[in-house]
């Protein structure tokens, strides 16, 4: 089913929903190759002037190699329940509204072009899909986030 037909879940302050752990499966595909992300994602308040911290832990599969991967991202909430994202460094990302249910975000790294597409489908489950386009790339990142319990498994799933 395509996700323009999938019902979304309005969210009315991003980082509220948000908050907390979640496990992540994406995968990845950069022209003919394809490839896999297993882990945990955990959105949660930062130290001192950080805002909150978007923080990936897990393992990447990829060209038959698997290695650990990490990546952290910054997020400034907004009044309006939106979130400006940031890269670990402070590097504009891009801004984050889910009070739809679904958002694109632009963003332009000199000759690349990257598009998100965040959609929630529930309390407990969003996608994000990341087309990459640029002279040298032509990926597509396609991820699924489940709100994890405190044991650290997701919610709602057997």
């Amino acid at each position: 089913m395509s996700l323009s037909r999938t019902a979304v879940h309005s969210v009315p302050d991003a980082l509220a929903y948000l908050a907390g752990g979640w496990s992540v499966e994406r995968e990845l595909r950069d022209g003919g190759h394809t490839g896999r992300f297993t882990g945990r994602a955990e959105f949660r308040v930062g130290d001192a002037d950080d805002g909150w911290l978007h923080e990936e832990e897990g393992v990447v599969e990829w060209g038959g190699v698997t290695r650990d991967a990490v990546r952290t991202l910054r997020m400034l909430p907004l009044p309006d329940g939106t979130a400006e994202v940031s890269f670990a460094d402070g590097r504009p990302f891009h801004l984050l509204d889910l009070r739809r249910g679904r958002w694109t975000a632009v963003h332009q790294c000199a000759a690349d072009r990257y598009e998100g597409t965040f959609t929630v489908l529930s309390p407990d489950e969003w996608h994000l899909r990341w087309a990459v386009s640029g002279p040298a790339k032509n990926q597509l990142l396609t991820s699924v986030y489940r709100r994890a319990r405190r044991g650290g498994g997701p919610t709602g799933r057997t």
